[in-house]
């Protein structure tokens, strides 16, 4: 059974920080890609972040320069670095887990909030 739990959310003040993770089980976690979604109250879910299993990363041009995504293999976690965070970021952020053959798979979310 797939299992990704996201952690890391909460409440932050505009110009802050938070780092989100994503621990993943029932996966073979390094034949994965793994991606950050967040979706807004009344929005769509949207690509953040991306990283393929061999380590290369790609993030949606509104957190550029921002958000940073990596993985550790052996930990079997994904991390999304949130800096300079604005309240456009205030959403619900989703881990993927992506295989061209398994399918995707999402956690349940973990809420952000930037507000002062």
């Amino acid at each position: 059974q797939v299992q990704l739990e996201e952690s890391g959310g909460g409440l932050v003040q505009p110009g802050g920080s938070l780092r989100l993770s994503c621990l993943a089980s029932g996966i073979d976690f390094s034949d994965y890609d793994m991606a950050w979604f967040h979706q807004a109250p009344g929005k769509v879910r949207e690509s953040v972040a991306r990283i393929t299993n061999e380590g290369r990363t790609n993030v949606a041009s509104s957190v550029k320069g921002r958000f940073t995504i990596s993985r550790d293999n052996v930990k079997n976690t994904a991390y999304l670095q949130m800096n300079r965070l604005t309240p456009a970021d205030t959403a619900v952020y989703f881990c993927c887990a992506d295989h061209y053959k398994e399918g995707r798979f999402f956690g349940q979310g973990t809420q952000v909030t930037v507000s002062s």
